[in-house]
C-alpha cells in the first residue's frame, strides 16, 4: 500500500473494491482473505499489554513509531476478525497521528459492516478502533 493514498483515499479505495461484491457471503470471504494476507506477528508480541480487551477472540496490536508515521501490526485467532485487521491496516497503517485521528471510520456504515457483523464482531471492531485512536492520540505531537 502505497503511503502517498491518504487514509481518506484508502478507505474510497477499500468501498470500490467491495462493490464488486453481490453479496455478503462474497465480502465475507473477501475480508478472511484479507487476513490472510497479514504479516507474520511474532509470539513474543502476544503479550497481554498488546491484548484488546472487548474481542470475542483474541487480538494483539503492536505499535511502533517511524518518524513521524505510526506502524501497527495486529493478529487474531480468528479468521473474519484477522480480516477486519487487514482493513483497518489499510486505512490507518502507517499514517501520521494526526491523520489517523481526523480519519474517521465512515467505512463502517458505507459497507455495512456494522449491520452485517455479529455484535460481538461489531464490539471487536470498535475495540480495535479505539485502541488505535488512542495510539494515535498518545502519539501526536
Amino acid at each position: 500500500m502505497s503511503s502517498e493514498i491518504t487514509a481518506e483515499q484508502a478507505q474510497q479505495a477499500l468501498l470500490e473494491e467491495f462493490e464488486m461484491f453481490d453479496n455478503w457471503m462474497d465480502r465475507y470471504q473477501y475480508i478472511i482473505d484479507m487476513g490472510k494476507q497479514l504479516p507474520a506477528f511474532p509470539e513474543e508480541w502476544k503479550t497481554d499489554e498488546r491484548k484488546i480487551r472487548g474481542c470475542q477472540s483474541n487480538v494483539w496490536l503492536h505499535h511502533r513509531r517511524d518518524g513521524e508515521r505510526l506502524h501497527f501490526e495486529a493478529i487474531s485467532d480468528a479468521a473474519i476478525v484477522s480480516g477486519l485487521i487487514a482493513v483497518l491496516m489499510r486505512i490507518y497503517n502507517d499514517r501520521p497521528a494526526e491523520e489517523i485521528r481526523a480519519t474517521s471510520p465512515h467505512f463502517l456504515q458505507d459497507l455495512g459492516l456494522d449491520k452485517h457483523l455479529s455484535p460481538t464482531r461489531s464490539n471487536g471492531l470498535h475495540s480495535m478502533l479505539a485502541r488505535i485512536y488512542e495510539v494515535a492520540e498518545g502519539e501526536a505531537a
